[in-house]
Order: structure tokens, then sequence, then C-alpha cells
């Protein structure tokens, strides 16, 4: 397996907060590697240290067997990220900022590839890059940091939270996007604290919590922790409906299946929903939702409540940094 980027007993520390705490890290070249964890748990910090802007405490990091730290400048011009929470400059059109970011990396906006490729995906996106960056919304200023990665080709992508802020369109052309980048040859690390997102692109898997790898492995090998939240209307008190009740209850595939509110609910195994869509289709359920689980109720069911890192200090981020430091980063980082 060629590596693209490795970790090994990865720490960083502000005062004393831990953001990484022992991260062990291996991402393959050419493939999406979906990196989970709740939020707090270290995932941004440790795209920040792979990008070189924030230097471990001890440990090693290498990306394409480079020190990101010591050869930042050399590494930029093969790496592409969209930060978690993106700021842009407020008296730049959307366009200038993106031509901004690619001159930052090393690139040129003066390629007609470059101006062809930009053009395509201000369209694809459905973005105006004329507008100033002062008024733009928080979806249209994550698609400046979207189309400023795409638009210049690079081997690495670091994606930290990508669709933050996207609707469920826009959310399906990054989708295939990134399907795309993987296609030609790519390697994504994408950071997310949603499973379906990830689940929807990734070969495999890494669960971070507390700063350190908890879990790890192709998706298929993880199935066992998806669960699929099912719910329905319970109907009105005395509708006879105990005895289906007690079927749905007996399923091996239903777990935690309680009444409250108005709605029964359950938990089923993903791999196993539609064994019961037929069930609840013959007791002609009503207001029936399937809701993927978010990541932190699998942490929650999995690990208990000692989710997530420790909490940061007062007035800082995270990862333990000022806001205006914070800032200044994610320009650079966009």
């Amino acid at each position: 397996m060629d590596t693209v980027i490795q970790t090994a007993e990865l720490h960083k520390h502000y005062g004393r907060v831990h953001a990484l705490d022992g991260l062990d890290l291996e991402v393959a070249r050419g493939e999406i590697h979906g990196f989970l964890g709740p939020n707090g748990a270290g995932k941004s910090t440790t795209l920040r240290v792979l990008l070189g802007l924030a230097r471990a405490t001890s440990g090693t990091a290498r990306v394409f067997g480079k020190d990101p730290w010591s050869d930042a400048v050399e590494l930029h011009r093969r790496v592409a990220s969209i930060p978690g929470d993106v700021s842009i400059w407020p008296n730049l059109s959307g366009g200038e900022a993106i031509d901004l970011i690619s001159r930052l990396r090393g690139g040129t906006a003066d390629h007609a590839a470059y101006r062809a490729r930009k053009k395509e995906l201000c369209e694809t996106f459905d973005f105006d890059p004329t507008k100033k960056g002062r008024a733009y919304s928080k979806g249209n200023r994550q698609k400046v940091a979207l189309i400023a990665a795409l638009a210049t080709e690079a081997e690495l992508y670091l994606l930290d939270e990508p669709t933050s802020g996207l609707d469920p369109l826009m959310e399906a052309v990054f989708t295939r996007e990134v399907r795309a980048l993987a296609d030609r040859g790519a390697t994504v690390l994408l950071s997310s604290h949603i499973l379906s997102e990830v689940e929807q692109l990734a070969d495999r898997v890494s669960i971070i919590r507390s700063g350190r790898i908890v879990d790890g492995g192709t998706l298929a090998s993880l199935r066992h922790l998806t669960r699929t939240e099912i719910s329905f209307s319970a109907g009105a008190p005395d509708t006879a409906g105990v005895p289906d009740m007690a079927a749905l209850a007996a399923r091996p595939e239903v777990h935690d299946l309680t009444v409250a509110d108005g709605r029964v609910k359950f938990g089923a195994d993903s791999d196993q929903v539609a064994r019961i869509l037929p069930l609840l289709g013959s007791m002609d359920v009503q207001g029936l939702l399937v809701s993927p689980p978010s990541l932190e109720e699998l942490f929650l069911r999995h690990y208990g409540d000692t989710t997530g890192a420790a909490p940061a200090p007062q007035d800082e981020h995270d990862d333990g940094r000022s806001p205006r430091r914070h800032r200044a980063a994610t320009r650079a980082g966009a």
C-alpha cells in the first residue's frame, strides 16, 4: 500500500487541553478516507497539523513522506484543503478570493485551464463570483472554499466538514465532484461528524474520539456501528395495535422499541432495514420517518457519555486557539 498520510503517536497540547492524544492514522494513495468523530474530538486539529498550520507537541506526522511543519511550502503545492469554518476577505469578490487562494497554493490564475475549470465549478455550484465577500451567506462562503480547492488539481485533498452550510442539492454536487477526484487518482481525507455523508463516499474510515483513533476499517467491517432510527405515529390511545407492536418488538432486527410522545421509535440494524419495511407496510403505519444515525448518537450508544475531547478553555475554539489566530489560519488554509 502506497501511504500518503501517516501519523504515529501524534500529540498536540494547548496548555492543559490534549487536542490529540496519541493519534495513529494512515491514508493510502487514491482512496477516499472518512475521518469521523463528534465535534471537539480532534479532527480539525489533525488537519491543521497535516497542513503545517499547527506544530505537533510530540509524535510524527508525514504527508508524502515529508514533515508538514518543515516542508509546508513544498507540500502546499501538492495539497488542497477546505477548512471547517470559512472566513473570506470582505472587500474581495468571490472570484478574486478564489484566485488569491490559488496563488497562495503556488498556482496561477492566468492559465486557460484554471479559468475554464473555475467557470465550470461556479456554474455547477450555482455561485456568483462577482459579489463581495461581505455579501455572502455561510453556504456561499463554503462554496468559495470548495471552488478554490477543486479549481486547481492537487494530489491530496484535506476536507474539514466540507458540506457545512450547503443545501441538499449542493451536497449532491459535492459528492459527485469528490468521486471525480478519486476517479482521476487523487487522495481525499474527508473529515465529518455525519456518518451518512461519509457512507456515500469513503473506501475506509477512521473514527476519532478524544484525540485518538478508536476504530477503523472498511465501511463493510464497521456495519456493527450503524443503526438506523425508525419512528411512526402511535395512533389513538384506543387503537388495537398491541399485537402488531408485539410482533414488531419480537423481530431480531428491532432494538430498543419505545412508545413516547405519540410516536413509536426503535433502532434497526442499517443493513436489515429492508426486512422491516414490509412489516411496517402491513401495519399501515402513518408518519413514517427513517433516519440514519449521526455519529454523536453512535458514540453515545457505543462509548457512553465520555464522548469528545476535554472542554476547551473559555473563549477559545475546540483546538485551543484564540479566535484571531483561528481566523488567520482559516484564511491561509482555505
